[in-house]
């Protein structure tokens, strides 16, 4: 009995030493490591945290950027929103890394297709990258609805398509028709290697700012109709468009999502506006998210054959209160932009998550 204690002794040494080994830097790091290769299934829930390492750029080292976007040059005097990280519920987003997104797409082509939103993504992305490789020589051409930013010696060229309704929009008899069932206009969208679309905030628009006089769907003309139905109606075109046009072996596409805007109330907050606005709200609320427009695009981007990578923006700006121009964008005190994003901000959380999927390959 003695001798078998002494065996029993022995091994259970054996193995606390071998736990304690384990539980040592070693262990950790090991344990770390995997935690850092876990790929995240949802950034889009999480919360702003503040971080000395933001921003990733100041305006004053994007001497492109549209003045509407550069809230600092306009006199904005708080700075504590351009000190904001998302920090995702279930992992880490990771740091956008521009050299390394250049040499990923070195001789790649990458179109945003959409509204004044998609400016503000792109260019956000044109700073971040202007940023990481600051020596680097650039090129800027405007054609009509076409920008192009292009850095040489990588051979990467960053596209901008405005093209607010995504569905065709034609002239006839004297009357802009909105065609909901029509897409002849997406030839340029063809032969890219990352297309990322957006449309939203057009199909809002009233009286003189409206784009179009009436609305034609299959045979059937409106005046006017219900704004979500038209709209579902134009996403649902997009997408047998680009099922049935886009070649997925050569190019990767995204849907950028909605971006809110707070010009009204959010989330049950007591601020009519973002006038003043100054902070964020803790964290998301609602994982599902509260913009009707997000469900729609949801609900379309599932019934597509083809996979269709959407950039989930909503959760994660609608907290973001704090981040437009208000009086320190386009129209400057006379108006009150609380639909775009001040650059520095939250189009570059943006980027970050379009990195992120390029570099885990989702």
């Amino acid at each position: 009995m003695g001798a078998r204690n002494a065996i029993g002794i022995a091994i259970l040494l054996v193995l606390l030493l071998c736990l304690d080994l384990a539980q040592g830097d070693g262990g950790v790091t090991k344990m770390k490591m995997k935690k850092k290769k876990k790929k995240c299934s949802d950034y889009s829930q999480g919360r702003w945290v503040y971080s000395s390492s933001y921003p990733l750029y100041n305006s004053s080292d994007c001497p492109f950027l549209e003045s509407g976007f550069d809230c600092q040059k306009n006199g904005r005097p708080d700075k504590l929103y351009l000190k904001l990280r998302w920090q995702p519920t279930s992992c880490n987003l990771p740091r956008f890394n521009g050299i390394d997104f250049l040499r990923r797409n070195r001789g790649k082509r990458i179109m945003f297709v959409g509204d004044s939103l998609s400016l503000n993504q792109w260019q956000s992305l044109t700073c971040m990258l202007h940023k990481a490789v600051p020596k680097a020589a650039y090129s800027l051409k405007r054609s009509q609805g076409l920008s192009t930013f292009s850095f040489p010696a990588y051979d990467v060229s960053l596209m901008l398509w405005r093209n607010a309704l995504l569905v065709d929009l034609i002239t006839k008899n004297g009357s802009r028709v909105l065609k909901l069932d029509s897409i002849n206009n997406g030839k340029p969208w063809k032969g890219m290697d990352i297309l990322i679309f957006n449309s939203w905030h057009w199909w809002l628009h009233n009286g003189r700012q409206r784009p179009w006089d009436v609305i034609q769907y299959r045979k059937s003309t409106f005046e006017d109709m219900n704004r979500l139905i038209a709209y579902k109606l134009a996403m649902t075109t997009w997408s047998r468009w680009i099922d049935s046009n886009i070649d997925f072996s050569k190019t990767k596409v995204y849907f950028q999502g909605i971006s809110p805007d707070h010009n009204n109330d959010w989330n049950g907050a007591k601020a009519s506006s973002c006038r003043g606005q100054t902070t964020a709200e803790e964290e998301t609320k609602n994982p599902v998210g509260s913009n009707p427009a997000q469900i729609v695009v949801e609900q379309v981007l599932s019934k597509m054959s083809k996979p269709v990578y959407l950039l989930n923006v909503t959760s994660l700006s609608q907290i973001r209160k704090d981040g437009h121009p208000s009086i320190y964008g386009y129209g400057g005190k006379y108006a009150n932009d609380c639909s775009h994003w001040c650059l520095p901000g939250v189009p570059d959380t943006w980027n970050q998550l379009l990195y992120a999927s390029l570099i885990h390959k989702i």
